[in-house]
């Protein structure tokens, strides 16, 4: 077999644990700057969160990416040196990483603020698997379903907005703070378009697989929603930099575009859900649970981002916390979600009495998890608009605004960390499976 997808998946569910551990502490570092923040302060502690949150879809995704193709093209599931080497290269750069950070190095820009030396591993880890990747692809002649299509988008695209998010290291656009400022926003805008591909390829596969129906992956609806989120993936970073000053049309264009923002993943989901059959339903109801979860909290960030969209709104949200539950609705409710769904599936295949066994402890921090988001997000979301009403509307300073909104911040700590235990049972759940303890596949 290709223990390499299974110790990334595992790898994957490390880097979520210290995303949760680290972001509760956060929360309360930033309310009691005492004892606790002497040795790990926030400014420590953010980065090491919002890294291991990124990494952690990102690893996930690559890892269900590469056992679904294997499965896919009933490949023999051999590890080669490509794919070794790739896995290497990624476990030791956010190790790296993660160490710079306690140790007090930065260096980098946001979302990517380690030292700018380890870009280089990470650039050299994701070509190798991209490589693998298409090897892969292009040695199985035919015709490809549509989440292949996601997924070599998702591979090539990562590539070359990881590539732009690093240009800031030239000093042509270092030097000019407008066009600096534009890149970076673009750029983290279309990079997390790039890792949606990886993600929504695999609800795609697991839709297939769950429902029994192949046809839904390679059917003309299918391809034209893809295309939409293509179109999405390429021009809607448009809407991150409406405060910079750039040509009227730009804004126009990524405005529209925006509109169509994840309907494509509701209509396709839609479409799965009316034809799945209750028994299959049982068979696979824990993933098929997951997925569910991720199609209403589609919906709900939806909503949310087609009035962040709008220039008039974007004034008072672009930088309050309302990009925040945004960010968040996103991370977690949707990518979150359907990674769950996949880690599920991939580790009930290899363990068969794992779902039978833990399925009431699932249950359970299942529901909670996303009972604890919804009020985790409406909290952000209030924040937000409080922070924006009395810096935009009233004219306020920064710190009167922020004493309004401390009320809602202390909901979304606790309501946090309920989340964040849910979310860290689950994980510790799937990481007691028995995935290598026989030679399935």
């Amino acid at each position: 077999m290709n223990r390499v997808s299974f110790y990334l998946l595992r790898f994957s569910l490390i880097l979520l644990i210290t995303a949760l551990c680290v972001g509760v502490a956060a929360a309360f570092v930033f309310f009691d700057t005492g004892f606790f923040n002497q040795f790990l302060p926030f400014y420590k502690l953010r980065p090491i969160h919002v890294t291991a949150s990124i990494f952690w879809i990102l690893t996930a995704a690559q890892g269900g990416v590469i056992y679904y193709l294997n499965d896919y093209y009933k490949l023999e599931h051999k590890q080669t040196l490509l794919i070794k080497a790739s896995y290497f290269l990624w476990l030791l750069s956010i190790i790296l990483i993660l160490i710079s950070f306690l140790s007090g190095k930065f260096g980098g820009r946001e979302y990517w603020e380690f030292p700018p030396i380890l870009a280089i591993p990470i650039l050299l880890s994701w070509a190798l698997f991209a490589i693998h990747f298409f090897k892969i692809i292009l040695k199985n002649k035919g015709k490809k379903p549509v989440y292949i299509w996601m997924w070599s988008t998702g591979v090539v695209f990562f590539l070359l907005t990881y590539i732009e998010a690093n240009l800031w290291q030239i000093p042509w656009f270092r030097e000019n703070v407008i066009r600096d400022i534009t890149v970076q926003w673009k750029a983290n805008g279309a990079i997390v378009g790039s890792w949606n591909q990886l993600v929504y390829g695999t609800a795609f596969y697991l839709m297939a697989k769950i429902g029994e129906d192949e046809n839904s992956a390679f059917n003309k609806k299918s391809f034209f929603f893809y295309f939409l989120g293509l179109t999405n993936l390429i021009f809607n970073w448009g809407h991150h930099t409406y405060n910079v000053p750039a040509a009227t049309w730009v804004r126009d264009v990524s405005y529209v575009i925006s509109m169509t923002e994840w309907i494509l993943l509701i209509n396709i989901m839609q479409n799965f859900k009316s034809k799945i059959s209750e028994a299959k339903k049982f068979l696979n109801i824990i993933p098929y649970r997951f997925l569910l979860a991720s199609e209403a909290w589609v919906f709900l960030n939806l909503i949310l981002a087609i009035l962040m969209s709008i220039p008039a709104i974007n004034i008072y949200t672009h930088g309050t916390h309302i990009t925040v539950a945004h960010a968040m609705g996103a991370t977690i409710g949707i990518n979150t979600m359907i990674l769950f769904a996949s880690l599920f599936f991939i580790f009930s295949k290899r363990d068969s009495n794992f779902s039978l066994i833990n399925n009431k402890t699932i249950t359970i921090f299942f529901w909670s998890a996303n009972i604890a988001l919804l009020f985790f997000w409406a909290a952000l979301i209030l924040a937000g608009i409080t922070k924006g009403y009395y810096m935009v509307s009233l004219s306020q300073t920064f710190e009167t605004a922020m004493q309004h909104v401390k009320p809602y911040l202390f909901i979304f700590s606790i309501t946090g960390t309920i989340l964040a235990f849910s979310l860290l049972v689950l994980s510790i759940v799937l990481l007691r499976a028995k995935i290598f303890s026989n030679n399935k596949a």
